[in-house]
């Protein structure tokens, strides 16, 4: 992979002629013909600040678009700290890769990098598959969904959990029974954000697999599949998202109990009453918000004694439903 890349740069080089300059705050200038030989450095570290740097060029890296393109697949780790201004995918504290920081770098170059993003998406390297699902849902660009579709087929699972993120984030109904098949993916990551993917695109023929995946064995995606029946704000969901006020994850719990005041149906408030002495100070406390949401004077029987609770975000929140409701 690296001598693809050197070959690359080295056409870049003849392209960029008169070096271009680019400045890093609190750093020394460097050339675009520095940053374009950095990306095929031996040193990892060194890769994948270089792409850092063609990202904050934005559009004009977009000659790097070929190297960058190749680094896809460098999945080399280290330290996220690489990046001086701190712009990568997940926590700050979590190691990236030259592949992830190219990946950056083509979607801050635009429209431009976005057919040669999506043939990666057919790379024999899976990293590479996954760091352009990533870049493909960034883009947000609706000519991606067919590919991602049919990536969801992918024999990674780091793949397609990225994938069925991208098309989440693209938010295009078309997507959504190819999701609805992943909801039963052998893998929890993928179910989970495929889940999430449904929530995001909202689109109401989803209720009834994500009210089924509410049985799932794996606890967040259950606790995801309430989040997205709560986005959805489809009634059908109810009765399964009441049985999940018993769930054994706090989780869980917490999560259909803000599902249930946010689609704001009268069945729930019995249920939601009930979940007011839950032995987690977080259900009670969504409990009480969901309550205070729907509206409906019967919680009052449960609301008022809550008033005492001994989880003062409970007592608060309490006092906040029983406000909305007598408005």
């Amino acid at each position: 992979m690296t001598r693809t890349i050197a070959v690359s740069v080295v056409a870049l080089l003849t392209l960029t002629g008169s070096a271009n300059e680019y400045r890093d705050e609190g750093a020394q200038t460097r050339s675009f013909r520095e940053l374009a030989g950095d990306l095929a450095a031996q040193d990892p570290a060194v890769r994948a600040r270089a792409a850092c740097e063609m990202r904050e060029l934005g559009d004009a890296a977009a000659e790097a678009i070929e190297p960058l393109t190749n680094m896809l697949g460098d999945a080399a780790p280290v330290e996220a700290v690489v990046c001086s201004r701190n712009w990568w995918r997940g926590n700050p504290n979590d190691l990236t890769s030259p592949g992830e920081q190219a990946a950056a770098a083509l979607v801050a170059i635009g429209t431009r990098a976005f057919q040669p993003v999506l043939g990666a998406l057919r790379s024999q390297v899976w990293a590479a598959r996954r760091n352009a699902a990533w870049a493909l849902g960034s883009f947000d660009d609706q000519r991606a969904v067919e590919a991602l579709v049919e990536a969801l087929k992918d024999r990674e699972p780091g793949v397609r959990e990225q994938v069925a993120w991208a098309l989440g984030a693209i938010d295009d109904k078309r997507a959504v029974q190819a999701l609805i098949d992943v909801l039963k993916d052998p893998d929890p990551r993928v179910r989970r954000q495929a889940a999430w993917a449904l929530g995001a695109i909202d689109d109401r023929s989803a209720a009834d697999a994500l009210s089924a995946t509410l049985s799932d064995t794996d606890e967040q995606t259950r606790a995801q599949a309430a989040w997205a029946l709560g986005a959805l704000d489809d009634r059908s969901g109810v009765p399964a998202l009441i049985r999940s006020l018993g769930d054994q994850s706090d989780g869980v719990r917490k999560q259909a109990a803000w599902a249930l005041g946010a689609i704001d149906d009268s069945r729930a408030v019995e249920p939601l009453v009930k979940a007011l002495t839950d032995q987690s100070n977080g259900v009670r406390q969504q409990a009480a918000w969901a309550l205070g949401a729907i509206g409906d004077s019967r919680a009052l029987s449960g609301l008022l004694p809550a008033l005492k609770d001994t989880d003062a975000g409970v007592r608060k929140q309490a006092a906040w439903a029983i406000g909305a409701i007598g408005k």
